[in-house]
């Protein structure tokens, strides 16, 4: 079975790639999926975030309001890093959790979507790193149309992850995400059976 590290930025269009790779049969493990999972109403990982930044990140119905949390974290590398330090370790065992089950299934490829691959240095736990690329300015502009934030935040935000030249330093194989719908299809296509010859 490939352990595939599937990561890019912000509006890079990894959740595209991610989301091919699943139609083509692929089992994806998503991060930003389990990091939501992890904090749902009732959740000890809600708790303990609500314990460290206050009530003020819940929303009316007992929510964790993302959006606030990230004008906090965003803004505050230390707040930021105490926030990772409770949710990534929920993330991992979930993973693990989610890993088993994919062994168990008797599937080639699993793809995990990690957006902080980089960030945490992950690299060494996959087959293959696949890096979804975009230069920054048409991520910029994907974000603001499609989220409907602020440029200057998508800016921020950016600034906070791993450059561009650091996630192709440590791309295995590099999708170029810089075109239209129509040509990350193809390229999806090709990865897929590139992915299937290293499995």
């Amino acid at each position: 079975m490939l352990k595939v590290g599937l990561t890019g930025g912000i509006g890079s269009g990894k959740s595209a790639v991610s989301a091919g790779l699943a139609a083509y049969g692929a089992t994806v493990i998503d991060a930003d999926a389990i990091a939501r999972e992890v904090v749902e109403p009732g959740t000890p990982g809600l708790a303990a975030v609500v314990a460290e930044f206050g009530e003020e990140v819940l929303t009316p119905e007992g929510r964790l309001d993302r959006p606030r949390l990230g004008e906090i974290v965003f803004a505050d590398e230390e707040r930021l890093a105490r926030l990772n330090a409770i949710v990534h370790p929920l993330v991992g065992e979930r993973s693990a959790q989610l890993m088993e089950e994919a062994v168990a299934s008797g599937v080639e490829v699993v793809v995990y979507d990690v957006p902080l691959l980089v960030e945490n240095g992950l690299g060494p736990l996959y087959d293959v790193v696949v890096v979804v690329d975009a230069p920054d300015e048409v991520r910029v502009e994907r974000v603001a149309v499609n989220r409907d934030m602020p440029r200057e935040q998508v800016r921020a935000r950016i600034r906070a992850q791993a450059d561009r030249e650091a996630r192709l330093a440590a791309a295995d194989l590099v999708v170029d995400n810089s075109g239209t719908r129509e040509e990350l299809r193809e390229r999806v296509a090709e990865l897929w059976s590139e992915l299937l010859k290293r499995a």
